[in-house]
């Protein structure tokens, strides 16, 4: 139950629980119903500071098919929400976990910063623990 004194917050509460159900889901088309035409994807990994940045919800949907296809499995468990309303933000922290397709099991907590805009994502901001 998403529990919230705030109706905006309740609502970006709700928005965070069902991307999670979402992303859990694998289901692409339902995933991008929440996120704006210009939206930014920032991925953990890659060759600038901020990780690799996806511009625009063609770019942002197939770099996120990507996790599906190199994490078939992929979970995002044990999820926790939070909301900072004057910053019009969303924080979802988790427990990923999943296998490569060569074998390689993957177990880290990460979170991912959402920012609104008109109720729809319009950046995504994702982090994960390195495991060694």
């Amino acid at each position: 139950m998403i529990r919230a004194d705030n109706p905006r917050e309740a609502e970006i509460r709700s928005t965070l629980a069902a991307l999670c159900d979402a992303f859990n889901a694998h289901d692409l088309d339902r995933i991008m119903a929440f996120f704006a035409e210009d939206c930014v994807l920032e991925m953990p990994r890659g060759s600038e500071p901020f990780g690799a940045r996806f511009t625009g919800k063609p770019a942002v949907r197939a770099a996120l098919a990507t996790r599906f296809e190199g994490l078939p499995d992929v979970h995002y468990g044990d999820a926790r929400h939070f909301v900072d309303l004057a910053a019009g933000t969303g924080m979802s922290k988790w427990t990923l976990t999943g296998t490569t397709r060569d074998g390689t099991r993957r177990h880290v907590h990460g979170c991912d910063f959402y920012t609104f805009r008109d109720g729809l994502v319009i950046a995504k901001d994702s982090y994960w623990k390195i495991v060694e």
